[in-house]
């Protein structure tokens, strides 16, 4: 890493800030972020990465179990080998690295020869320093929803964790949270969890999901709580923590269709740690403080095919976009973003692909009981990979692309779930259909059917 001096005002003396320059500044050293990095190394951009932990890698790191690769490297992989495999590739190229280092802030000049010039602002253990670039990839990954942010009531004693901090502390701390766990919120970081406090001698009591169906892979709740014989207690949800000091019990109970819980069905699990897996939230206040728009459906930016968001030369990627079930989906849509935000960088078509149709500005809302749909803005009329997710798991269902009320096109029927992000290849000429039709939004809708 590259030495500079602090920001410091001493006796009245102004020491300025020091400024390296670069095409493009990926903030997050996570697999989003080197894959983005990568990306934009190999179209020729000089690339700095910036990462607020010690090491690359990101959330990587802790996930020591396997299911990694399968589509990127065409092997099985744990995380900690899928990340170094990409950190190998980062050494080997000239790609700056700011690690234990940690944004504050991303400021937009004003264009500059078609593209602007953001300056990111980061702190150290060193001081401050401020890199330039004509693209920023946004790539700083999501965090988990904590026991405040659902409101469950009871005390607040010791013996709470996130299942990820659990995962942290077992796996790479060396530490046990506790004895005799209940995990509520049967995401894919809570079935592994289960798994994995069993293997370390941890009763796990059972895992507890609001919803009347799991929210994890299939793969994982047969591998993870199948096969060692853990409960799955569907519709049922924890109502109360008991305990002063220490977690001693808590209450779990049943829930109605509006997901409200039944009086009487109330039941008391003892145990001395509770583990919540109850969704991510993508972390966007860097995004928000730069003038991003977010997506009330997905919490992350809005974007168009090229992954960039409404300030031009901002792309965002991965997690912090919106949140993936497999890690190879993250980097196949960040080398997406690093290709995109290169092009940007070096002039080359801005990096959107607006020429290839002049005038296109179509925004896509979901319907149906579809969650989302992503990207949010089309700004060509090209073939475009949608994403998206259900609300509830469905055996019959059809995807329809919608505008101005008339039908442009119909998908087959078949099953959706909500735990797997779904892709969908928009033609160039159905958007092209919805231009001559003069809609301003291209309709995903996921509906259910009736099976003869």
């Amino acid at each position: 890493m590259a030495k500079f001096k602090s920001s410091a005002i001493y006796c009245g003396v102004v020491e300025a800030v020091q400024t390296q320059a670069f095409d493009v500044v990926v903030i997050g050293g996570g697999p989003a972020g080197m894959a983005a990095a990568l990306a934009a190394h190999k179209a020729g951009a000089r690339v700095a990465i910036v990462e607020r932990e010690q090491h690359l890698g990101g959330i990587l790191r802790q996930c020591i179990h396997p299911g990694f690769g399968l589509s990127h490297f065409k092997q099985e992989l744990t995380g900690p080998e899928y990340a170094q495999r990409f950190i190998d590739q980062v050494h080997a190229t000239d790609t700056a690295l700011f690690l234990n280092s940690m944004v504050i802030g991303i400021d937009s000049g004003e264009p500059a020869e078609d593209t602007a010039v953001h300056t990111v602002t980061l702190m150290s253990r060193a001081g401050m320093l401020q890199l330039t670039g004509h693209a920023v990839v946004l790539a700083m990954g999501c965090r988990e929803r904590t026991r405040s942010e659902i409101k469950i009531p009871g005390s607040r004693p010791a013996g709470v964790f996130t299942a990820g901090l659990a995962q942290r502390y077992i796996n790479i701390e060396n530490l046990k949270p506790g004895s005799r766990a209940v995990i509520l919120g049967s995401g894919d970081i809570g079935l592994i969890m289960a798994r994995r406090c069993t293997l370390e001698g941890i009763s796990v009591e059972g895992v507890y999901e609001l919803m009347p169906y799991a929210n994890g892979l299939r793969r994982n709740v047969k591998n993870c709580l199948d096969d060692f014989g853990i409960p799955l207690h569907l519709s049922t949800t924890v109502t109360r923590v008991i305990g002063h000091d220490r977690v001693k019990a808590v209450e779990v109970s049943q829930v109605d269709e509006r997901l409200a819980p039944i009086a009487g069905t109330e039941r008391i699990i003892p145990c001395d740690t509770l583990l919540l897996s109850v969704g991510l939230i993508p972390e966007n206040e860097l995004s928000v403080a730069a003038g991003v728009e977010l997506d009330p459906h997905t919490r992350g930016a809005v974007v168009d095919q090229s992954l960039q968001t409404g300030v031009p030369g901002i792309f965002a990627c991965g997690n912090v976009l919106h949140v993936h079930d497999l890690a190879d989906n993250v980097t196949t849509e960040s080398e997406r973003a690093g290709t995109a935000a290169a092009a940007y960088a070096l002039g080359d078509g801005a990096g959107s692909g607006a020429d290839a149709g002049a005038g296109c500005e179509l925004t896509v809302p979901p319907a149906g009981i579809a969650g989302y749909a992503l990207p949010g803005r089309i700004t060509a009329v090209a073939l475009t990979k949608l994403n998206f997710r259900v609300r509830r798991p469905v055996d019959a269902a059809r995807v329809r692309i919608l505008a101005n009320g008339e039908e442009l096109f119909a998908g087959k029927v078949r099953a959706f779930k909500p735990s797997v992000m779904e892709s969908f290849p928009l033609p160039a000429k159905v958007i092209q259909q919805a231009l001559d039709l003069g809609a301003s939004e291209i309709v995903l809708s996921v509906d259910p059917v009736e099976e003869a």
